[in-house]
């Protein structure tokens, strides 16, 4: 008589709500939020949920997942004077908590008619206590009533890796196409990194490097140097503003670009690490612009992996002359340059892009106000010139009317404007 076979991996119920293999996987959100619907499965179970109860439920994951709550799990609070990253991952966490919250709205819908199958018996899960602040209605439903200890340690687990899934997505502005590292555990490998980056983020102007590095902390698992970037296998993350309009696009936010050819972790890293000791060209002294043959022309390319890291750059070609920018510079200009609406007055006159561009080490000025005029010029050639630029009081404005100059020898500091193109109507 034939034996059944083994299965492969140990069917759902008791103590076990998922079959992640030891050493991993990838998942995305939506992959990653169903795998958590089993714990989802035992509160309805245990709790013998009706339709009736889901109300609460999901007011409950709503007030965790939002901001200014008194159940919120991200204390952040916003105002006009909040720092440009606050604001960038304020908005994220407001968006991505929104759509969780309608995947949960979902999914207690459905398991309340059709349930997750736990051949092993009803999951008992032990999960501490993680000072998730519960509605006084779920709380009622969880702990008094039908629930009890089992309720709420399911729900408890349940919400804390809503929460560390909220959170690990934070980086990115594609974060439904991130393939995050999931372990046995679901996301609980990323709490160390991640009450660091939380740390940072609530108690000062958090760095792009700490994004950086909690990003790649929530795709591999491991840590690496300080940088703007970084590679895993299968894709790479690098600041959103490659490949869009610099004067619109997110200063500290990451894209997830997949790319099956990438196989070896790396981090981007500048060339320069301290842009202040930087050798420097004033302004005053490149040619002033002229009429050029037409737009530059830009490409990235990267150098190969040392030790784990490595650079790249920015190429601008114009009549067979190359000038080369280095892309963490580019990248942090980008970052610190100050955005501006147009405002009445008269341009002051223009320095020569290209001369910027091919000037040595940055370019600054201490006689008043500077006009780069990079209209018409590709986003890429356009980041390359910010990372020419001293990053310090640049300024970014979309062409038409220009603000008033400060006059040379004038009491106002010293800028470099540089013109692009307004924002493309949609």
């Amino acid at each position: 008589m034939p034996t059944a076979a083994t299965p492969s991996t140990p069917a759902l119920g008791g103590s076990r709500w998922n079959t992640f293999p030891a050493a991993g996987t990838t998942l995305t959100a939506r992959h990653f939020f169903t795998a958590t619907e089993p714990l989802l499965q035992g509160i309805v179970d245990d709790n013998a949920l009706t339709s009736a109860d889901s109300e609460v439920l999901e007011d409950q994951i709503h007030a965790t997942l939002a901001l200014g709550t008194r159940e919120t799990s991200l204390p952040l609070f916003l105002g006009p004077d909040s720092a440009t990253a606050a604001r960038e991952l304020g908005a994220q966490a407001e968006a991505i908590g929104r759509q969780l919250a309608s995947w949960a709205t979902e999914a207690l819908e459905r398991l309340l008619t059709d349930p997750v199958p736990l051949p092993a018996g009803p999951l008992v899960v032990r999960s501490h206590c993680y000072g998730h602040l519960l509605t006084p209605p779920a709380a009622g439903l969880l702990l008094g009533r039908r629930g009890g200890p089992v309720t709420m340690q399911l729900y408890n687990e349940w919400l804390h890796q809503i929460v560390l899934l909220r959170d690990a997505l934070l980086p990115f502005t594609n974060w439904q196409d991130v393939p995050l590292l999931i372990t046995p555990t679901g996301l609980r490998h990323t709490e160390p990194a991640r009450d660091a980056f939380l740390t940072e983020l609530l108690v000062r102007q958090i760095r792009h490097s700490s994004v950086v590095a909690f990003a790649r902390e929530a795709v591999t698992g491991a840590s690496g140097p300080a940088g703007y970037g970084f590679e895993a296998s299968g894709g790479t993350a690098l600041p959103a503003v490659l490949g869009r309009p610099p004067l619109t696009a997110p200063r500290y936010l990451l894209t997830w670009r997949p790319d099956p050819a990438v196989g070896e972790a790396a981090t981007y890293v500048p060339e320069v690490p301290d842009y202040y000791a930087a050798p420097r060209t004033l302004v005053e002294n490149l040619p002033p612009a002229t009429a050029t043959s037409g737009p530059l022309t830009a490409r990235t390319r990267t150098a190969p992996v040392a030790d784990g890291a490595r650079t790249a750059r920015v190429e601008v070609t114009h009549d067979g002359t190359t000038a080369h920018v280095d892309l963490g510079q580019a990248l942090r200009g980008h970052r610190f340059a100050r955005r501006e609406d147009p405002a009445a007055g008269d341009a002051p006159g223009s320095v020569d892009v290209w001369s910027a561009l091919r000037a040595p080490g940055l370019v600054w000025t201490r006689a008043g106000e500077a006009v780069l005029d990079a209209t018409g010029q590709d986003d890429l050639v356009v980041l390359a010139l910010l990372g020419r630029l001293y990053p310090e009081n640049v300024v970014l404005r979309p062409a038409g009317r220009s603000a008033v100059p400060t006059p040379s020898g004038g009491s106002g500091p010293s800028r470099l404007v540089t013109l692009v193109d307004p924002p493309q109507a949609h």
